[in-house]
Formats: structure tokens, C-alpha cells, sequence
């Protein structure tokens, strides 16, 4: 079943506001008394929400076979719940939740007990849930629905930007006080600083502890030090890079031919590489001390979950498949494969331990200036590459249906990036 963007994102709130209703039981249960267990201060608890919706978009085609669908619901609705614990405790240096004292736990965010939950709910929803969900939909008239979709996605904004703000107050990485020249002024810094103030006192209550995190490591002044948004942008471009050399040489010895496997219509990038990096530095870099089986296991299940969503994104967005392991033994629906999996895995292990360290270092050398000019230069570069050659991947197809240009920018894009080119940059991409 397809659905509408509307639709989506209707599922997206519900099964966000059922989440929360789920969570604030359980605490309220444990407590004796009404907590609102949410990150944000609505009834909604987004990681449920999202969750939903990315595994009805990328295990669409498991339904019908209910093993692999509890097994693919159970294992990326765990990954989520480990990535969003990771991503909090390193802007806030404190677990939000530890799972450390039942058994079968992965670092304390996971267990085996709430991946089997995540699992079945997972299942009764893909397979019964959202057909319900949806039909309560399309009874709304079709204004008030659309109506009522933008009016939960602003109060969503506006939420997700207090409560983050409570975040990094507790931090300490926003002022509390500046000048004001208006009464204006005032009554908006006031109003800002309860809503701020709010949000950090409710998640206080919700997870005790958090505002007791541990202060951030002392700054020597080098360019991108740490793990911050100039070290990853570098870390995005050098892997996009290094992932496209890596498998054109890798097709050449395979396949016995040179063909380009590159993302992007300007430059040999592979953005899949890239991200893949982003991400496991953003979430294992601080766990190169652990076992090299502890990381190998980690980066095979992220990694087979990772390249799933992306062919399942690219394929929904571009109309494209751009890989296909059907022929290779224990693959999934194409999309992945055990071996390649074990890639990953070896991958985290030799980056996390050899590559990051010794690459960090060296960005950390560029001289501040110059690496925050060349960085913005490639960041514009970079954007607008994708841009293009998103664009392009849409025209493509487009034209592969059948479907003639009836804009300027579907003109341009089909005389700039013909079907020639775009099967000379996409070599492997075939119609789904």
C-alpha cells in the first residue's frame, strides 16, 4: 500500500501521541504519580512516531512474512532507540535511560526484553494499525485534514526547538541574560527564558540526573577539535571520496570494468560512504576502547540496517534501484546481504580504531581561518551538487516513463543531464 505525504505524517503523529500514552503510563505507574516521560513537552514522543513511519517505508515488502518483518520491525526499531540514546547522551554527557540492570543489554540503551516489544508492536502495526489509522484519516474532509496536518507540524517545530533549547540550557550553552532595548524585547526575553526554564524543569523531572552530566572536555583551540559539525563535514567529504574509490576499484577486480559508482553528477562521491561515517563517528567514536567483537557486531547491524533504508529511500524518491544482491547468497529482498553486512562490521572496527584517530588528527592541523573558508566553499559545493543531481535522478526517471518536461527547471535538467550522461554516472541504476 502506498501513501500520501499526509498520510505519513498523520501516521507519524498518532503513533507519536500512542507512544507517549504508552511511556507516561508506565512512569506514572512506577512513580504513583503523573510524569510526562517525553522528550517534548506536547503528548507525543517522537522516536515512536518516527520509528513507524521508517519501518513502514522500508519494510514494505516483508508483510506477508512475518518472521522477517518481527525481525526487521525488532531490529531497527532497537538501532533507533541506541542511536537516539547515543545522540543524547553526547549533547548532554549523561544516559537519558539505562537498561544496565536487566539482562541481554547492549550499553545499557538496548535489551533484549524491549527489542522483542518493539518487534511485535512493530508487526501489529505494519500488518493491522496503519490500515485503521489511515481509514480514520480519509474520514476527515479533506481541508480539515490538511488543515489539521500543518497545525501539528508548526506546534511540533515550535516544541522541538524549546525543548532542545531546555537541552542546552542545562548545558549552559545559551545565555541566560542580554540587553534589551524595548519593552518588547523584554517580554520576548522573558517569555523565552520560561519556556526554556519550563522544558529543563519537566525533563529533570521526567530523567533524574541529566542536569548532572558531565562538563565537556577543555577546547585548545584547533580547527574542528572534537567530534563537532566541522570534523564531521570533513569526515563526510574525505569518506564520500575514499567509499567511491573503494568500490570502482572493488567493480574493476569483480567485475573486470571500470564504471563509475558515484553519487553525485559533479565529482566522485559517494554520499551512501559519506553518511555511513558521519554516523558511525557521531555514535562510536568514544567507543574505541571497547572490543574489536563489540564493534564488529555494532557496525554489521547498523551498516545492514543503514544500506536498507538507503536503497528503500532511493528507490521511493528516485524511482531507481541502485543495487541489487538478489544473486548473492543470504541476501534480503536485494537490498543487503549477510557478507556485505560482515563488511560493515570490519569497517567499523578498522575506522573506529585505525582511520578516525589518525584522520582527526590531521584535520584538527588545517589553520582555523583557512579551514573554515574551504569548508564553507565545499559545504556550498556539496549542496548544491546533491541538489542537482537529485533533480537530475528525478528527470530521469520521469523521462524513462514517459512524462515530458513542463517546467523550466525539468528542461534544463533534461539538456544538461541527458540519458546518456546520466547512464554514464549511474551505470548500475535500473528502473524499479
Amino acid at each position: 500500500m502506498k501513501y500520501t505525504g499526509y498520510e505519513l505524517l498523520w501516521l507519524f503523529f498518532v503513533y507519536s501521541f500512542l507512544g507517549w500514552l504508552i511511556e507516561t503510563a508506565v512512569a506514572s505507574g512506577k512513580k504513583k504519580e503523573f510524569v510526562n516521560r517525553g522528550f517534548f513537552t506536547g503528548p507525543v514522543c517522537f522516536i515512536y512516531g518516527f520509528a513507524a513511519v521508517f519501518m513502514t517505508l522500508t519494510l514494505r515488502d516483508l508483510k506477508g512474512r512475518l518472521v522477517f518483518l518481527f525481525l526487521g520491525c525488532a531490529l531497527e526499531a532497537t538501532l533507533l532507540e541506541w542511536i537516539v540514546g547515543k545522540l543524547l547522551e553526547r549533547i548532554n554527557h549523561h544516559k537519558w535511560w539505562d537498561y544496565s540492570g536487566r539482562r541481554w543489554n547492549f550499553d545499557g540503551y538496548i535489551c533484549l526484553t524491549y527489542s522483542t516489544l518493539w518487534g511485535l508492536l512493530g508487526v501489529q502495526a505494519i500488518s493491522y494499525g496503519n490500515e485503521f489509522v489511515t481509514v480514520i484519516y480519509d474520514l476527515i474532509p479533506d481541508l480539515m485534514g490538511r488543515v489539521t496536518i500543518w497545525a501539528l507540524s508548526l506546534t511540533a517545530l515550535l516544541d522541538s526547538m524549546a525543548s532542545f533549547a531546555g537541552v542546552l540550557h542545562l548545558q549552559k550553552k545559551i545565555p541566560n541574560v542580554c540587553r534589551f532595548d524595548t519593552q518588547l524585547g523584554v517580554w520576548t526575553h522573558r517569555l523565552r527564558v520560561w519556556v526554556v526554564n519550563h522544558a529543563e524543569s519537566r525533563m529533570v523531572k521526567a530523567y533524574p540526573g541529566i542536569d548532572q552530566g558531565k562538563k565537556e572536555e577543555a577546547r585548545t583551540g584547533h580547527f574542528a577539535e572534537g567530534c563537532g559539525f566541522y570534523k564531521l563535514f570533513w569526515l563526510f567529504v574525505i569518506g564520500a571520496f575514499l567509499g567511491d574509490l573503494v568500490e570502482t576499484v572493488f567493480c574493476r577486480f569483480t567485475m573486470d570494468r571500470w564504471m563509475s559508482r558515484s553519487s553525485l553528477v559533479w565529482g566522485e562521491f559517494s554520499v551512501v560512504w559519506g553518511l555511513a561515517i558521519v554516523v558511525a563517528t557521531a555514535l562510536l567514536h568514544k567507543d574505541k576502547d571497547k572490543s574489536d567483537a563489540l564493534l564488529f557486531v555494532t557496525g554489521t547491524l547498523l551498516g545492514g540496517v543503514y544500506e536498507y533504508a538507503c536503497s528503500v529511500f532511493t528507490e521511493i524518491v528516485f524511482g531507481r534501484v541502485f543495487w541489487d544482491y538478489s544473486k548473492i547468497p543470504f541476501n534480503l529482498g536485494g537490498r543487503i546481504n549477510l557478507l556485505y553486512c560482515f563488511f560493515w562490521g570490519i569497517a567499523a572496527v578498522v575506522w573506529i580504531k585505525l582511520c578516525y584517530p589518525k584522520l582527526s588528527g590531521w584535520i584538527e592541523r588545517i589553520p582555523q581561518t583557512g579551514g573554515k573558508i574551504v569548508s564553507w566553499l565545499l559545504i556550498v559545493f556539496m549542496s548544491v551538487n546533491m541538489a542537482v543531481s537529485g533533480l537530475a535522478l528525478i528527470r530521469y526517471d520521469a523521462r524513462s516513463r514517459g512524462r515530458d518536461a513542463g517546467y523550466k527547471w525539468e528542461r534544463v535538467m533534461d539538456e544538461t543531464f541527458d540519458d546518456a550522461r546520466m547512464q554514464k554516472t549511474y551505470p548500475s541504476a535500473k528502473p524499479r
